[in-house]
């Protein structure tokens, strides 16, 4: 009778736990369905809003309308052949989008190879290296974490002057080369690695700069890649501060030229709205490069053993 209420016991627990798991599942669900619908939403309506006239963006806003009426190619075809149709036919109508387009994509691509080697080599010598003072270096740059960039704005271009690297591409790379939050993930990262590595190295022959650029440097890939994503999003997002320093209209980056593109005199929404949205391929491609490592990088530490 005993052994009878047992086996009843154990199948109500796992019955109760079934039943937990498969609400949690479906709560999981319904939540991340919603999640999802809310974040794809605007892009959607974005997307939809690239095949439509810029009256009709003006008059009716963004929109989920997937009526295939009112879609057309006209949008694109301004822009990747500077021609637009109007009153009735195709006139010429020379824009500076690709211009904007090859500025934003060399200036990120030399920010992110500089910013990911600046901060893997400082964060290589905070944590495999003891040395007096080095938790007091760390705490340093932590702590400009702590300051909002805004505050920086002002003193920043004042150096930028005194360095005479306003309007300069240099002026709009060096502020940011050295990343407190690209340290920070580095270092963590590599705090987790054998330092034995560095001993095996050294007893082969191998320098210190071999040991580190060889032997070490393949082993963060996954810091890496997390950093190169997440780095190449802020640069090529960023408006202010390439506004703040360059002077030339043919050095512009992506997001200023769209935003001349909005004045009290005219808005070319046909050119803003379809530039916009294909702004968003070089993000996808860095983000589908570096997916895996990107996963790896950040669920690092998640398990142990």
């Amino acid at each position: 009778m005993a052994t009878k209420t047992a086996v009843v016991t154990r199948e109500e627990k796992f019955h109760s736990i079934k039943t937990q798991n498969t609400l949690f599942t479906t709560f999981s669900i319904l939540l991340f369905t919603v999640l999802s619908v809310l974040i794809l939403y605007p892009l959607v309506a974005a997307l939809l809003a690239s095949f439509r006239p810029g009256q009709e963006l003006i008059r009716y806003g963004l929109n989920f309308n997937p009526d295939p009426r009112g879609l057309t190619l006209n949008n694109y075809i301004y822009l990747f052949t500077q021609k637009a149709f109007q009153k009735g036919e195709w006139v010429k109508v020379p824009h500076r989008y690709f211009m904007w387009y090859k500025n934003s994509l060399f200036l990120t691509a030399v920010s992110v190879c500089l910013q990911l080697f600046f901060c893997y080599v400082v964060a290589y010598g905070l944590s495999m290296y003891d040395f007096k003072l080095r938790n007091v270096l760390f705490f340093i740059i932590i702590a400009t974490m702590m300051v909002p960039g805004v505050i920086l704005m002002l003193p920043l271009y004042q150096e930028m002057i005194n360095l005479h690297l306003i309007n300069t591409t240099a002026g709009v790379i060096l502020p940011g080369i050295c990343g407190a939050s690209t340290i920070f993930f580095f270092r963590q990262f590599m705090i987790g690695l054998p330092k034995e590595l560095l001993d095996a190295g050294r007893i082969d022959g191998a320098n210190e700069y071999r040991i580190c650029f060889t032997i070490m440097m393949p082993l963060t890939k996954p810091a890496f890649g997390a950093m190169a994503i997440l780095s190449a999003m802020g640069v090529w997002n960023d408006m202010l501060w390439p506004m703040l320093v360059y002077r030339d209209a043919s050095k512009f980056t992506l997001p200023i030229g769209l935003n001349t593109l909005l004045t009290p005199y005219g808005n070319n929404y046909d050119l803003l709205i379809a530039g916009s949205c294909f702004s968003v391929l070089p993000i996808l491609v860095v983000f589908f490069a570096f997916q895996r490592y990107f996963i790896g990088g950040m669920t690092v530490g998640a398990v142990k053993g």
